[in-house]
């Protein structure tokens, strides 16, 4: 063949392969179509097959609560949360979680709703005092925008039933915070008594505390509030007592007890004239029975549960030991717990798996409706420390 042919050849082929693939244009676009529309979806939708959500946008209101140091230290290591606000009326206070924490002024606004309007977060992250959660709640609710809270959900059982409402009616989540949520031997100890190891529950004994608000240092920001009534709610009894109550409620499957007696002392007058430092509440159940000891008076930290049934017990020592003993063991063991799953292992990774559907808020230790029986229950508690009587609670109003 010589050039001319060749060339000829080559011109009649190229023409044929032009022809033939714009009549295969259309079948090539059909089958490529559903590759197509999966990377839109991707990424107009987040978490489509695979995809990585955006990064929860969350924003601190309140910087009085000195748990907010943990969250900041922590929030490097959460690339699924981005703080895109912090609501604080104190400057000073501003000014020093931004020096401390090497925070943009921009992040700051010295209240909620003109930090909502400029930033548009998602959830709220509150460290007010305790008295300034239902407030925030509701402002939140609002713009329908979903809430954690530090450890009790409020002062009062009757904040707690306006603010069930208000996250009903709205339509929000809301989330409460402990520290010992996060300890993989409760869950151990909660695991081993729903498996029916441990037989029936009889008694549980939660110890919670440690040497005092002042005597560990919290800043004057953080132990005004603590040792005001009105802001805390109570002493010792609120902010320990909570803890043990959050558990025994978690333990019980949300049952509220038959009556709470509790008895509170003052210990360190001088140090905490307003509120007790120390704080025993007893719940009574049907077949079992709760002792929460609640103290400024430890020589050390202590946040230790015993969960006893009838043919064995576990008690948790610290965040993931445990001594565990049943009927026919020999003698009790010493055993690490199992870390916990994600992302029900901390509160961050847990609140963005709540508001992204992966995880449902009922029935556990965050959830709103543990909480508000742990709300009956210490206001019950603060009652009876008032009065001297065992208090007879009465099922909780369902609207």
């Amino acid at each position: 063949m010589n050039l001319q042919n060749l060339c000829s050849f080559c011109a009649d082929r190229s023409s044929a392969q032009r022809a033939h693939t714009s009549e295969r244009l259309p079948f090539v676009l059909l089958r490529s179509f559903p590759a197509i529309l999966l990377g839109a979806l991707m990424v107009l939708v987040p978490g489509v097959l695979g995809a990585q959500p955006a990064p929860l946008r969350v924003a601190i209101v309140g910087l009085v609560h000195g748990h907010v140091e943990g969250f900041l230290h922590a929030l490097p290591e959460h690339a699924n949360v981005d703080l895109v606000g912090v609501a604080e009326p104190d400057a000073a206070l501003r000014a020093k979680y931004a020096q401390r924490f090497g925070l943009a002024q921009s992040l700051f606004f010295p209240d909620t709703e003109a930090m909502v309007a400029a930033t548009h977060p998602q959830a709220l992250l509150v460290y007010t005092s305790i008295a300034g959660h239902r407030k925030v709640i509701e402002e939140a609710a609002a713009h329908g925008i979903d809430v954690m809270v530090e450890k009790p959900l409020t002062i009062s059982l009757a904040d707690a039933l306006i603010i069930r409402n208000v996250a009903r009616a709205r339509h929000i989540h809301v989330l409460v915070n402990y520290e010992t949520t996060w300890y993989a031997s409760n869950r151990f100890a909660y695991d081993e008594l729903e498996s029916g190891k441990l037989g029936p529950v009889r008694r549980v004994v939660v110890n919670d505390g440690h040497q005092g608000p002042k005597e560990i240092g919290v800043p004057p920001e953080f132990l005004g509030w603590l040792t005001d009534p009105a802001e805390n709610g109570a002493g010792a009894l609120y902010d320990f007592g909570c803890y043990g109550v959050g558990l025994m409620t978690w333990l019980m499957h949300g049952e509220a007890p038959l009556t709470v007696t509790a008895v509170t002392n003052h210990d360190k007058p001088q140090i905490y004239p307003r509120v007790d430092d120390d704080a025993t509440i007893v719940l009574q159940y049907p077949h079992a029975v709760a002792v929460i000891q609640a103290s400024w008076n430890w020589p050390f930290n202590v946040k230790d549960m015993e969960v006893y049934g009838a043919t064995g017990y576990v008690i948790t020592v610290g965040a993931d030991q445990v001594r565990i003993r049943l009927q026919h063991d020999a003698q009790e063991k010493l055993i690490t717990a199992a870390p916990l799953a994600a992302p029900e292992d901390n509160s961050l990774d847990y609140l963005a798996a709540v508001l992204q559907g992966k995880v449902e808020d009922k029935g556990d230790l965050s959830a709103l409706d543990t909480n508000v029986t742990v709300m009956q229950i210490l206001d019950a508690a603060r009652e009876s420390a008032r009065t001297g009587r065992t208090i007879k609670l009465t099922p909780l109003p369902e609207h």
